[in-house]
């Protein structure tokens, strides 16, 4: 087994060594394979500029679109995309498609009340795709060079890498301890699961599946994938026994026909996608991870433990999701997994106070390696500047300590990310207003009340813990004030009993996003009348009124 893997190693190797040697023979206006280059301007320097896209990937999640939207009956005008042509920049144009993909990695996230359907103007089109975009923001993905009239041109690079994100993370959802307690099996202390990037639990399911084989463990997807090996054992090992997956593929010898037909052994699972045999041999490495990603949701193949641990504790809150995924729509890196552990270090909240206030962090300072000895006090050391940035700031962070963040400490980090959540929005607004003095919390409310009394409404705001919020019909007032007519009526409810407040909620959260805010609270933060995230909804109100 492990000759005939280094065999075919080989052959790959002499093959990449041959595409090399040709490439250098032909000339260098041939575009490199499997990218499509195209000239245009660039949306930022407006200057000259060639956007490259993959056009592999154009291809996947074209099919993916296809595949997983193919039964809703507002997407059937849009499908079957052609995956062979340009189609998918003119499908997701008018942000139908892209609020339907949002809604299938993280369902609920759009109440579909708010999307415009039918003949689109560019007015509905715009409100559409605002309506998406802030969304995507909403979930996790950094949207902030990304406008709707980008998506509207349908430019091919943000396109992909707006739909890879949604797409990332819908398949990534469920990859943790919390939905996929089997994971615990794979050797794993709990805690340290919760370290692991969702890369690296796919690669330990992986790896824990295929150890009994002998084919040793793989390290990434990209290079140790490329001869299609761990990937026909995979498929084999998590099948039902009368599925006819067999491990025939290995019998191969030509790299790209094994991968033709390893892929065909997924296809008898329905999991045939992401990747074509061309993809698996190139070693995409982003493909590759997402087609074994649709492979662990549909098939986990992973029994729980005998005695199975208390997981409680280690299931992520509403509040914890809702600042991981404003940290990542900022584009921190790395990807906030887990809000805790992912701090300790603290690179990510001082790449956040440079967001809140530019130039405030002396990168000088800051150590961005951490190799033993002395590691850990490097980290601490961020840690210990990160509390001294906020207190310098005037953040609310009394009893916080460097050393609390440095331990995972809940309280404590969640409030220095609150702290800066709302520092950052206010920041925000003030820029917005060209104000000198920071904005208060009373000027909030007295413009909320001002606005609302204009527009002849008769609700009205007392503060961020009024009761009267619960129903969101203040919020939905407020939002038809900023934009008349903006809220269909029809829709909202009394609010007298849970699934009237939820369902007034959920409405005003996806309007308010139509309009243009980019709000991060949830539907149960207006219902539970939550006062540090209704401060952030009014807030982001204000800026767009």
């Amino acid at each position: 087994m492990v000759w005939r893997r280094w065999k075919l190693t080989a052959i790959l190797l002499i093959f990449e060594v041959c595409v090399e040697v040709k490439s250098s023979l032909i000339p260098h206006t041939f575009t490199d394979q499997g990218i499509v280059k195209k000239g245009g301007m660039s949306a930022v320097s407006e200057e000259g500029t060639t956007h490259s896209y993959s056009e592999e990937e154009k291809t996947a999640f074209a099919d993916w679109i296809n595949s997983n939207l193919a039964d809703d009956e507002d997407c059937k005008p849009y499908l079957d995309i052609d995956v062979n042509s340009d189609e998918l920049w003119t499908k997701i144009q008018d942000g139908i498609l892209l609020c339907k993909m949002i809604n299938l990695a993280c369902p609920g996230t759009i109440d579909e009340r708010a999307i415009n359907t039918g003949k689109l103007n560019q007015y509905k089109t715009t409100e559409n795709l605002n309506l998406a975009l802030n969304s995507a923001s909403a979930i996790g993905c950094n949207t902030e060079n990304i406008g709707a009239a980008d998506l509207q041109e349908g430019k091919p690079s943000l396109v992909l890498g707006l739909l890879w994100q949604i797409i990332r993370i819908g398949l990534f959802a469920r990859i943790d301890v919390q939905h996929s307690p089997g994971l615990l099996n794979t050797g794993v202390d709990p805690k340290d699961l919760l370290k692991l990037t969702p890369e690296e639990t796919l690669l330990r399911w992986v790896n824990y599946n295929t150890k009994s084989t002998g084919i040793g463990n793989i390290t990434n997807f990209g290079y140790d994938i490329r001869d299609s090996e761990a990937f026909t054992y995979l498929l084999k090992q998590i099948a039902p026994s009368d599925s006819g997956v067999d491990l025939g593929p290995l019998k191969e010898k030509d790299p790209e026909q094994r991968a033709e037909l390893m892929l065909q052994n997924a296809d008898k699972l329905g999991c045939r996608a992401f990747v074509t045999p061309k993809d698996v041999v190139r070693g995409n490495s982003k493909l590759n991870t997402a087609f074994v990603a649709n492979l662990f949701n549909t098939w986990p193949a992973l029994d729980l433990p005998e005695e199975m641990p208390d997981i409680e504790g280690l299931k992520e809150t509403r509040e914890e999701k809702t600042f991981r995924n404003w940290m990542n729509s900022l584009g921190v890196s790395p990807r906030v997994n887990h809000l805790y552990s992912d701090m300790m270090d603290g690179l990510i909240l001082l790449q956040i106070y440079d967001i809140v206030k530019p130039a405030v962090v002396d990168w000088g300072r800051v150590n961005k390696k951490f190799e033993d000895p002395g590691g850990n006090m490097k980290k601490m050391e961020n840690c210990e500047y990160a509390v001294e940035l906020g207190k310098d700031m005037k953040f609310s962070l009394a009893g916080v300590r460097a050393k609390d963040i440095f331990d995972g400490n809940e309280t404590s980090t969640r409030a220095v990310v609150w702290e800066l959540m709302r520092a950052y929005t206010l920041a925000w607004l003030q820029d917005l207003k060209g104000s000198e003095a920071p904005i208060k919390d009373k000027e909030i409310v007295d413009w909320v009340n001002t606005a609302l009394q204009e527009a002849g409404k008769e609700t009205s705001l007392s503060s961020f813990q009024d009761p009267e919020i619960s129903s969101s019909r203040v919020v939905l007032d407020l939002i038809d004030a900023i934009k008349p007519g903006s809220i269909d009526y029809t829709n909202v409810r009394d609010g007298t009993n849970p699934d009237e407040r939820f369902s007034n909620a959920k409405y005003a959260i996806s309007m308010a996003r139509k309009i243009g805010a980019r709000v991060y609270a949830l539907p149960e933060d207006l219902v539970e009348v939550k006062p540090k995230m209704v401060l952030t909804v009014f807030a982001c109100l204000m800026g767009r009124g």
